[in-house]
């Protein structure tokens, strides 16, 4: 079986983690999230019960340890060895995570740790700046996207079954504001790379869209 590289790119709630868990699985590949890497240190630094400033995440990331292990397709994040694979995903941690990933210095560590671990190749890994900044000579790169209402939607339910009350409008406006964010930052901006294979999931079940990703890893 060949080795691949493969980056996927995309906005928030387009289901990057699901179907690239999902199809790295059927690879036999490692699936190395990056966003949670990002909500590790924002999940630190709400940790330390202060207002939240750039110089706060930036001493927090100095000196953090964050690993992700995988064990039957699912990614185990830990930080500084504790588990911290469901408390990220909060929307506290949410609503602070565009402005860590904004920091050079935090993008810097988390970067390196990111390639080394694609070193190894038969590597999957999603994020906003894999393709162009991250792994910029990956073997298949993908920008995975889907209308903001449909990833409003999918976010609304996955957050309703964990028993957030949040509402939709609620969250078609947060995903704006981030998809905003992301493509203005000026370190690593959300693009889609040049030589990306563009993949709207819109009306796609996650089975279908699996397919179309492991077609292209052929």
């Amino acid at each position: 079986m060949k080795k691949l590289v493969v980056a996927i790119d995309g906005p928030a709630g387009a289901g990057k983690s699901t179907v690239a868990q999902l199809a790295a699985k059927k690879l036999g590949y490692t699936y190395i999230d990056t966003g949670a890497m990002y909500r590790a240190v924002a999940w630190k630094t709400l940790q330390q019960g202060k207002e939240i400033t750039d110089e706060l995440i930036l001493e927090v990331v100095k000196d953090i340890d964050v690993n992700l292990a995988y064990a039957d397709g699912k990614t185990k994040v830990t930080v500084d060895g504790t588990d911290v694979s469901t408390a990220i995903r909060t929307p506290e941690v949410s609503g602070i995570v565009s402005q860590v990933a904004a920091l050079g210095p935090v993008r810097t560590k988390m970067v390196d740790l990111q390639r080394k671990m694609a070193e190894r190749g038969s590597v999957l890994m999603d994020g906003r700046d894999i393709a162009t900044n991250v792994l910029p000579n990956a073997d298949v790169k993908i920008f995975l996207t889907a209308s903001i209402e449909e990833r409003a939607m999918r976010r609304w339910k996955e957050m309703k079954e964990k028993g957030y009350d949040i509402t939709l409008e609620k969250l078609q406006q947060d995903i704006a504001a981030r998809d905003k964010a992301d493509s203005e930052r000026e370190i690593s901006p959300l693009v889609q790379a040049e030589d990306a294979t563009l993949l709207d999931t819109t009306g796609l079940s996650i089975d279908e869209v699996v397919a179309r990703i492991l077609s292209m890893c052929q």
